[in-house]
């Protein structure tokens, strides 16, 4: 079990859990369609046992220090999923009460026929999840799904940046401050 850390220590757990299991170097092509020398897969960090709490903690701590008021947080599936799910447990654990969502790429056309999956973001204040981010267009998708669901988006928050302009567009279009955990540069990826 994970004793009680400081959040500076949180922090440089997770990076060192990141650059130890995530990164992953080589030519890929990223979902962007742009090809990089490396990957960061965080599903290796927001799956796994030690890393998903420090994921919740650390984001929700960003967002506090940002002072980003929110009632729930959720993302694009597949990525936020997990996301999400560890900040809503993060939250309860720290006594506060924090909803997760998840958007689908698309409205359903069957059932209830909705985009936006969970108790529910309508007249509340959502803050968008992704694990890492290129240019931005899954969490612009995310904010799209959400604002058409009756949601306040407040802010994107992520994992990693992979400083590639994801912040510029989102800022620029979604018109809400994009915050990072980490950025390349911390994980020696310069």
């Amino acid at each position: 079990m994970i004793g009680v850390m400081s959040l500076v220590e949180d922090r440089a757990r997770l990076l060192e859990l990141i650059k130890d299991l995530a990164v992953v170097r080589g030519r890929v092509t990223l979902s962007s369609g742009k090809e990089a020398d490396y990957y960061v897969d965080l599903r290796r960090i927001t799956l796994h046992h030690e890393a998903s709490i420090l994921v919740g903690r650390t984001l929700l701590a960003l967002l506090d220090e940002a002072d980003i008021e929110f009632e729930t947080a959720g993302g694009l599936t597949m990525g936020a999923d997990p996301v999400g799910t560890a900040l809503m447990h993060a939250a309860r654990e720290a006594g506060r009460t924090v909803d997760a969502y998840v958007v689908r790429k698309a409205q359903k056309s069957y059932g209830m026929g909705r985009q936006v999956e969970g108790p529910g973001v309508e007249n509340r204040a959502c803050v968008v999840l992704e694990d890492t981010s290129t240019t931005g267009g899954s969490a612009l998708t995310a904010v799209e799904g959400v604002r058409k669901a009756g949601g306040d988006v407040r802010a994107v928050a992520v994992i990693v940046d992979r400083d590639t302009g994801a912040k510029e567009r989102i800022e620029a279009e979604a018109g809400v401050p994009y915050l990072a955990l980490f950025g390349k540069d911390e994980l020696g990826l310069d």
